[in-house]
């Protein structure tokens, strides 16, 4: 068995040959594409679906869903008598662009509407008795929640008790009981079926929408001085909400990714187009874009500034309004960074002290609750196990977690909750975010190790996964093109993994940033590769003091585009010394 500089184990992927064969000839595909849906166990019978990810393909009937039918025609009654709307979006993306789609719909129809969205320092996480009060007081007949208010109960009633309406659009967990709100709208509601967990509050939306305008429609409300929204055109938010909040990119959130992207293309969203071109991206968008460039600034309003910023920009008509808007979320981005990278390094000696535990929990009053998020996230990487983040504010605490697979947090976190052992939280099986009085942080502690200790199957293996091995020679366009039918790509539908073998190092780059370029050849092939945030770590360390050697390269392959210059690099992910 041999290990890599990171002390990986290499494993390739199983799949069936006959199967490979099977779907080279049903679908008049090349070995390498038909391997890789084979490896990934795509059902024969649905390889034409996932080739060719038509929405009308896997968007059910909207009135499967519990509350839909009884949510819409509540919606409908307000738009008809006029009646004031508020939406209360969450501060993400997620939130930021279920708000903006909703009130894009509302304005349609000149119908009166506010949007809310909570700061995360001030109001906390989602609807709050003081947060429904303010909006209350300003006058209201129906509040909507969007990807939050599923475990708002003190401040659903408190909205009922003041004669408001409330419908809930969300995603997240729910316990055993429900808010009294008037409809609550959630694949992942206990008493729901589970064919639609996978989707984000955006995406749950636009089916909600779907059921909307065929409502509207039976009536005629169209027929009178009202055109019918095009649904599709609001694909883009969807898909920037489906991709940021890394849910899985499986059936309909495929669909939706794959049309979002045509849709985003168009540049019609006024603010979308703006801060793309703000952000210099003057190629074709792809999911790499929107995960790791546009999303990251419009959160960076949500984690560190002003919570409304996203909305405001996804809504934005004006241009110098969406110029203004993109800078300040550009620079409250590169604040973001120098914040949340002071706090990882912080966070990762803690974590060594007690690396041997079974989950990594770590706790500072230095940490800004704003980057706990994604240093949880780093930690959950760089250890390869669940991973709680705490900010330390008096006697209380804001957590945030991320998990690996095979572990549900945010069901972890709901009976927490229950228990009394944090004060409230919730989230996805991958992700979540709590409250808690320090003085239960031991309780919280045991609660988690005993529940991981439960399960048998955690994924905290210590490998690497590949989908095949290649020649160098293979690094091309036209290979790259033939990997290409299986995108998007994210959460759910990973890029392929390859691995290259006796590959030499011709010359080593450090860039200004924290990247390693460095040059590869064999005989006269050479291949360029870069190793993404490495400078200070193992393998980042490793290739700057590299001898001349033999290695075997693990990664992706991606097309670089810059300067008008197009790139074929391979994304080095780990290397193995030949002896």
């Amino acid at each position: 068995m041999k290990f890599s500089i990171q002390n990986k184990e290499w494993k390739i992927k199983d799949f069936d040959k006959n199967l490979v064969e099977k779907i080279s000839n049903d679908f008049n595909l090349d070995y390498i594409s038909s391997k890789l849906l084979a490896i990934r166990g795509i059902p024969l019978d649905q390889i034409k679906f996932f080739l060719d990810p038509k929405i009308k393909y896997f968007l059910p009937n909207p009135s499967s869903f519990l509350d839909l039918d009884k949510a819409s025609e509540l919606l409908i009654s307000m738009i008809i008598e006029n009646k004031k709307i508020y939406i209360f979006g969450d501060y993400d993306v997620d939130g930021a662009a279920s708000s903006s789609m909703l009130s894009q719909y509302l304005s349609k129809f000149k119908v009166k509407h506010d949007i809310y969205i909570p700061d995360r320092i001030r109001d906390g996480y989602g609807p709050s008795v003081e947060s429904f009060k303010k909006i209350i007081e300003g006058g209201v007949d129906l509040i909507i929640t969007l990807d939050c208010g599923t475990t708002s109960f003190e401040a659903i009633e408190y909205a009922k008790k003041n004669n408001v309406k409330v419908i809930i659009i969300d995603h997240h967990k729910s316990s055993e009981t429900l808010p009294i709100a008037d409809a609550i709208i959630n694949p992942n509601r206990l008493d729901e079926k589970d064919d639609f967990y996978y989707l984000c509050a955006a995406g749950v939306l636009f089916i909600f929408l779907v059921s909307l305008n065929s409502k509207l429609r039976k009536i005629k409300y169209f027929n009178d001085h009202n055109q019918e929204p095009d649904l599709f055109n609001f694909l883009d938010l969807v898909m920037l909400a489906t991709v940021c909040d890394v849910v899985p990119l499986i059936n309909l959130n495929r669909s939706f990714v794959h049309q979002g992207l045509k849709i985003i293309s168009n540049r019609n969203n006024l603010g979308i187009k703006t801060l793309v071109d703000y952000s210099k991206i003057n190629k074709k968008i792809s999911t790499y874009e929107v995960g790791y460039v546009l999303g990251p600034k419009i959160n960076a309003g949500g984690r560190i500034g002003k919570s409304n910023l996203g909305v405001r920009l996804l809504n934005s008509k004006d241009a110098e309004e969406a110029y203004l808007i993109s800078t300040e979320l550009h620079n409250l981005n590169l604040k973001r960074k120098d914040i949340e990278k002071k706090a990882v390094e912080e966070a990762i000696d803690l974590a060594e002290k007690d690396s041997n535990l079974p989950a990594i929990i770590v706790s500072s009053k230095n940490w800004h609750e704003g980057v706990i998020g994604i240093v949880a996230s780093r930690l959950k990487d760089h250890f390869g196990k669940p991973s709680f983040v705490i900010s330390v504010n008096g006697n209380l605490g804001k957590g945030s977690a991320r998990s690996v697979h095979g572990f549900d947090i945010g069901m972890l976190l709901i009976k927490c909750s229950q228990l009394g052992i944090i004060l409230k939280g919730g989230g996805h099986p991958m992700a979540g975010g709590f409250t808690i009085d320090l003085k239960n942080t031991d309780q919280f502690k045991q609660e988690i190790f005993s529940q991981i200790n439960k399960k048998n199957k955690i994924d905290i293996s210590n490998e690497i996964l590949l989908d095949s091995y290649i020649d160098v020679q293979a690094v091309n366009e036209d290979f790259l093109n033939k990997i290409s039918i299986l995108e998007p790509f994210g959460s759910g539908n990973r890029e392929p993994t390859f691995a290259i073998e006796n590959m030499e190092i011709s010359k080593v780059l450090s860039t200004d940033s924290n990247h390693i370029k460095a040059i590869f050849k064999s005989g006269n092939k050479y291949l360029n590769t870069i190793c993404f945030n490495s400078k200070n770590k193992v393998l980042g360390q490793y290739l700057l003091n590299a001898k001349n050697k033999k290695y075997n390269l693990a990664g992706k392959i991606q097309l670089n585009e810059w300067n008008n210059k197009r790139d074929i690099e391979f994304v080095i992910e780990d290397i193995q010394l030949i002896n």
